[in-house]
C-alpha cells in the first residue's frame, strides 16, 4: 500500500518550495501553504479514522514530514508538529473530539505542551491561567493542547504536582502577535499564548501521566499500536524527522548550486576532491541519521503491535537515537555550507535559509542532549536513574 499523502505533497513539490521565502517574510505559514497541507491531508495522517483520519504508520508519518521540510523547513516543522496532536486527541474524550471534528474533520490543534500555565479546580473543571511560548502554525489552528499544573483553592500550585494537558477552542486564549522573531523557521509562527481566567470542563483534560504510562490509550479503546507507542517516541518524531528533512533539503539545494560552481581560485567543484569527500560523508551522514529515526520509530511500533509493554530503558535509548540523529544531521549540513562559498548565504539562495532552520530546530527541548545521553548511559550501566527533571524528556 503506497502512501497518498506523500504522493500528493509530491506532487506540489515546486508550490510549496516556492512559498518557502513567503512564509519566512510573513513569520508564519501563509494561507496558501496551510491549504496545501490541508489539501494532502498531512495533519490527519494519525487522527482516528472516525473523524476522518488516515491511522497511518508512525514510519509514513515521519517520511511525509521529511519530504515536507526538504521544500521548505516552516512547513515541515507546523506539519510535524500540529500533525501529532490528533495522536492524543485520539485518547480524549468523545465529547471533545466531537466538538473539534464533528463539524470539520480538518481542524487543527496547536500546543504547547510546557506546563506554564496553572489550573485551578472548580465544579465541574478548572479555571486556567498562563503565558506559553512557542505555539508553531498556531495562526491556522482552532483549538489547541496547553500544558498546565493542577493548581490549589488559591491557585498555586498544588502539591505533589501533577502535570495535566487541557484542551481549550479558539475563543479562550490569545495569541500575541509579534512574538516571534526569530533567525530561522520564521515561517512557522511560534507565537506566545496568554490565556486568563479560561474555565476548562473536566473532560477536556487528560492527565499526562495516563498519556505517559500508556493508560490513556488503553482507557479509549484504542487498537491500532499507532496509539500505544510511547508518548516520548511520538511526540518528537515530527519534530525531529522535520529537521532531518531541512538537512535533505539543504544537500539537494547544495549539490545542486555546487555543480556548475567554480571557486576564486578558478578550480571546479567537480575537481575539488576535498569538497567532494564533504558532499559524500555529509550525505552518508544524513541519510544515516533518516534510517536511524525511521527505524527507531518502526521498532518501537512493532513492539506495542506485539503486546509488548516498552520498558523505561528501551524510552531512553530510544530518545538517544533521536537526538544523537538530529544532531548528526545538522553537523552534516554545517560542513556542506561551510564549503559552498560566500555566495551561498545571500538571502536569495535556499542553502542559508535551510542552514538557519535546521539550527533552530536542533535548539528544540527534545533535542537538547545532556540528560538524555546521561540517562540512556545509566540505564544500560543498569543503574536506575534518579527521579525528578532527568526523567522528564523520556
Amino acid at each position: 500500500m503506497g502512501n497518498p499523502v506523500l504522493e500528493a505533497i509530491t506532487r506540489r513539490a515546486e508550490e510549496i518550495s516556492a512559498l518557502g521565502s513567503v512564509n519566512e517574510t510573513l513569520c508564519r505559514l501563509d494561507d496558501q501553504a496551510g491549504k496545501v497541507l490541508r489539501e494532502a491531508g498531512v495533519i490527519r495522517m494519525l487522527q482516528p479514522r472516525i473523524h476522518g483520519g488516515f491511522e497511518f504508520h508512525p514510519r509514513e508519518f515521519a517520511e511525509t514530514v521529511m519530504k515536507i521540510a526538504s521544500l521548505d523547513g516552516s512547513t515541515g516543522w507546523v506539519a510535524g508538529v500540529v500533525g501529532v496532536h490528533p495522536w492524543e486527541m485520539a485518547y480524549a474524550d468523545p465529547r471533545v473530539q466531537q466538538e473539534i471534528w464533528g463539524e470539520n474533520q480538518d481542524t487543527w490543534i496547536a500546543s504547547p505542551y510546557a506546563p506554564m500555565g496553572v489550573a485551578r479546580p472548580v465544579d465541574g473543571g478548572y479555571v486556567f491561567n498562563g503565558r506559553w511560548q512557542f505555539s508553531s502554525g498556531t495562526d491556522h489552528c482552532d483549538w489547541i493542547f496547553l500544558g498546565g499544573m493542577l493548581g490549589d483553592e488559591e491557585g498555586n500550585v498544588a502539591k505533589p504536582p501533577e502535570s495535566l494537558h487541557l484542551i481549550l477552542p479558539r475563543s479562550d486564549y490569545e495569541i500575541v502577535e509579534d512574538s516571534w522573531n526569530v533567525v530561522g523557521l520564521r515561517g512557522t509562527g511560534s507565537k506566545d499564548i496568554v490565556v486568563r481566567d479560561a474555565f476548562v470542563p473536566d473532560y477536556r483534560v487528560i492527565p499526562f501521566s495516563k498519556v505517559v504510562d500508556g493508560s490513556a490509550a488503553r482507557e479509549a479503546g484504542l487498537t491500532n499500536p499507532t496509539y500505544h507507542l510511547p508518548f516520548s517516541v511520538a511526540f518528537p518524531l515530527g519534530i525531529t524527522a522535520s529537521v532531518i528533512g531541512m538537512a535533505e533539503g539543504a544537500l539537494a539545494h547544495h549539490l545542486a548550486y555546487q555543480k556548475g560552481r567554480v571557486q576564486i581560485t578558478g578550480t571546479k567543484i567537480k575537481d575539488d576532491p576535498y569538497v567532494l569527500y564533504a558532499i559524500s560523508e555529509a550525505a552518508a551522514d544524513i541519510a544515516a541519521a533518516r534510517s536511524a529515526l525511521l527505524d527507531n520509530a518502526s521498532r518501537m511500533y512493532d513492539l506495542v503491535a506485539a503486546g509488548r509493554e516498552v520498558t523505561f530503558d528501551e524510552r531512553a535509548v530510544s530518545r538517544r537515537t533521536q537526538v544523537q540523529a538530529a544532531w548528526r544531521a545538522v553537523r552534516a549540513v554545517d560542513e556542506i555550507v561551510n564549503r559552498s562559498g560566500g555566495n551561498a548565504m545571500r538571502v536569495d539562495n535556499p542553502i542559508q535559509r535551510f542552514w538557519r532552520d535546521a539550527h533552530v530546530g536542533l535548539t528544540h527541548a527534545i533535542h537538547v542532549p545532556g540528560a538524555v545521553f546521561h540517562v540512556s548511559a545509566l540505564t544500560q550501566l543498569g543503574i536506575e536513574p534518579p527521579q525528578g527533571p532527568m526523567r522528564s524528556m523520556i
